[in-house]
């Protein structure tokens, strides 16, 4: 752990003399993770420049996904490794041209434990969790919901027919994340984007001005 704390710092030094925006995406399976980092593409064009590393068990099935946005994607295929470390990502980072980017998203592995012990060297821990999954998914897995910068309720579309309690749900992000900005969305219909988007922008231009 003491390797990929020095590790995470070198990325983030990194990162940020490149003046990057970087994003580390966690989620357990099914939560809409690449919906939600592709519509997050897409809608950026013209405004901010995105590419993604995505990391997963096996299979580049989410890469060609978000390949299909017309960004730069670089697949990560750990095998029995649940989770991503920051040695992986300066090594796929030798993939892409960085300095063609704004931001860098990186799709972690469907995994809400081992996960949130490893820094990558990310500016922001974006965690999310769909409607499907129940509100007490924060009050489960508290070291990842309390590691968030940000909690993004997702699949917001199908709260009613998922017999979702929004009430609940938010006092249990509270709760294990209380210090998160907390965004409710839906990737597929696009209500709610806006809000996420343009907190992107900013911390990209707040980036921007610290490098």
């Amino acid at each position: 752990m003491e390797k990929n704390d020095r590790l995470a710092e070198q990325n983030r030094g990194f990162f940020r003399a490149k003046k990057l925006l970087v994003l580390n995406v966690l989620s357990s399976p099914g939560s809409g993770k690449t919906t939600f980092i592709r519509e997050t593409a897409v809608q950026l064009a013209g405004r901010l420049r995105v590419g993604v590393i995505v990391g997963d068990l096996a299979t580049d099935n989410d890469a060609a996904r978000l390949r299909t946005a017309g960004i730069p994607v670089v697949q990560i295929t750990t095998g029995t490794v649940c989770h991503l470390d920051a040695d992986m990502i300066a090594k796929a980072c030798a993939q892409v041209d960085l300095d063609a980017l704004d931001v860098l998203v990186i799709e972690n592995v469907g995994n809400l434990v081992c996960p949130a012990d490893y820094d990558l060297g990310e500016d922001l821990r974006v965690v999310l969790l769909s409607v499907t999954e129940g509100e007490d998914k924060p009050l489960k897995y508290p070291p990842m919901f309390h590691s968030a910068n940000v909690a993004v309720v997702t699949k917001c579309d199908m709260a009613a027919a998922a017999g979702f309690d929004r009430s609940l749900a938010l006092a249990n992000l509270q709760r294990a994340s209380h210090h998160a900005r907390i965004f409710e969305l839906s990737a597929k219909t696009g209500d709610g984007m806006k809000p996420w988007l343009d907190f992107l922008a900013a911390q990209r231009a707040a980036v921007k001005r610290k490098s």
